[in-house]
């Protein structure tokens, strides 16, 4: 794993240390000797975590974090504080800073070392999903700012097989969360897959259970592996608590749980879940338009230049029949000269309405261009193509189009033309080409009917 982590510490032999610890581990360290030049760094380089030292003169850390995570650019850098300082209190108020954990000097290498691979982790499916997302913004479907740290309320399930702790951490979590409670480990698994949780706090307090094995099935099912998920430790059980991020548990806390700690922690993960959660319907939308025509809501020529060679390869391998309908609306110029390109536009989505009316689920419709669409029919043969054509050349000319903003009910037809794909090595070149050029022939005839091409 590599990753650029900046060291800011004002003594220099604290900062030799750790460098020397994360450059036996191929990363890549930056360092700084106060806080105005860790800023700064971070500003105009790229960071993925930093390891902030507390106690400095001039900006002290709590402040440092609190700048990082009050700028846009610097936000989603993981921060982890090394300090000395080690009551309950200080680690509370570095989290409420921003601070995503803690390490207490003299640093234990295992802790050092998983902590920072756990959160850089974390980073790169964020910068994924903020790179992907960066399409959204551009095109004002999504304001990436705004949702780096929302404070919403949390869903939260607590995993915990004895009930004198059950009721107080869930006394602990109902200012900021839904808590819900389950003492099985396997009925858990089922609740997190089945519902949307923000978080699933394990407690590893069972007496005949490994908590591990279903952190681990967690992170296995696709359903709840970006739930973020935090582990209650016994102190001293550092193994417990490196085999549990290197699983990818996102964050920990030994007992006895200061319920200050263990609520802000629960937020930050909270706000990272609703976060990404956002990022990646973003993201989804993003997909969605690339694809998708906007006027009529079918797909676009991109997706179906992409998806009718997987169509043909498919119908190739298995032996079956696949067939085109190209169709276009006959005189729309007539349509847009008329009464306007508004006009024309509802006449569009309202054809393709009728196209979805008529062909099946397992069929792919599609606007090819301006007033041009494409059906593509697996699993179907010539003669079952036409009929699919014919149906839908019917309801086309059957009921004229209602558009309110004309004069009238309007009058439309369509003509179609249909082509088969070929045994051997036809193309989608060659099955467009006679479908087209089975759509002039029913224009040249007279439109407003089917033709299908030479087999």
């Amino acid at each position: 794993m590599t990753a650029r982590i900046l060291v800011v510490d004002d003594v220099p032999a604290n900062v030799k240390l750790l460098e020397a610890r994360l450059v036996a581990e191929y990363f890549d360290v930056l360092t700084a000797s106060d806080g105005y030049a860790a800023l700064a760094l971070c500003e105009k380089t790229p960071i993925d975590l930093v390891l902030l030292d507390i106690m400095m003169p001039g900006l002290d850390g709590f402040e440092v974090c609190e700048r990082l995570k009050a700028n846009p650019k610097t936000a989603h850098i993981p921060v982890v504080m090394v300090t000395a300082l080690d009551q309950p209190s200080d680690r509370v108020r570095g989290l409420k800073a921003g601070a995503d954990d803690f390490l207490t000097k003299p640093v234990n290498d295992l802790q050092l070392m998983s902590r920072v691979k756990s959160l850089v982790r974390l980073k790169n499916v964020s910068d994924e999903l903020r790179l992907r997302a960066q399409t959204a913004q551009t095109i004002g479907l999504e304001d990436i700012g705004r949702v780096d740290r929302p404070d919403e309320p949390g869903n939260v399930l607590l995993v915990d097989g004895r009930g004198s702790s059950q009721e107080r951490l869930q006394r602990a979590l109902k200012p900021i969360a839904e808590v819900s409670v389950i003492s099985d480990p396997q009925a858990a698994l089922f609740e997190a897959a089945e519902n949307n949780f923000d978080l699933v706090i394990v407690n590893a307090n069972f007496d005949d259970y490994d908590p591990l094995r279903l952190c681990s099935q967690l992170r296995s099912l696709e359903r709840t592996r970006f739930i973020p998920i935090l582990l209650i430790a016994e102190q001293g059980s550092d193994e417990l608590v490196v085999r549990a991020l290197d699983l990818g548990v996102t964050d920990y806390l030994m007992r006895p749980v200061d319920p200050n700690e263990l609520i802000a922690r629960s937020m930050t993960q909270i706000r990272r879940k609703h976060c990404n959660d956002r990022l990646r319907s973003s993201v989804q939308q993003t997909i969605e338009l690339a694809v998708t025509d906007g006027l009529t809501g079918l797909h676009n020529r991109r997706y179906f230049d992409t998806h009718l060679k997987l169509l043909m390869d498919r119908a190739a391998a298995r032996g079956r029949p696949l067939s085109i309908c190209m169709t276009d609306i006959d005189r729309f110029k007539q349509v847009n000269d008329t009464y306007g390109h508004d006009v024309g536009d509802e006449v569009l989505r309202e054809f393709a309405n009728r196209i979805r009316t008529t062909v099946r689920g397992a069929d792919l419709a599609c606007r090819f261009g301006g007033e041009e669409f494409i059906v593509v029919m697996p699993d179907t043969s010539a003669e079952m193509a036409a009929g699919v054509a014919e149906r839908l050349r019917t309801i086309i000319e059957s009921l004229p189009f209602a558009i309110p903003q004309a004069d009238g009910p309007l009058k439309v037809t369509a003509s179609m033309g249909i082509a088969t794909l070929r045994p051997g090595n036809d193309t989608a070149e060659a099955l467009l080409k006679r479908a087209d050029t089975a759509l002039y022939q029913a224009k040249h005839e007279g439109r407003n009917r089917v033709v299908a091409a030479a087999a």
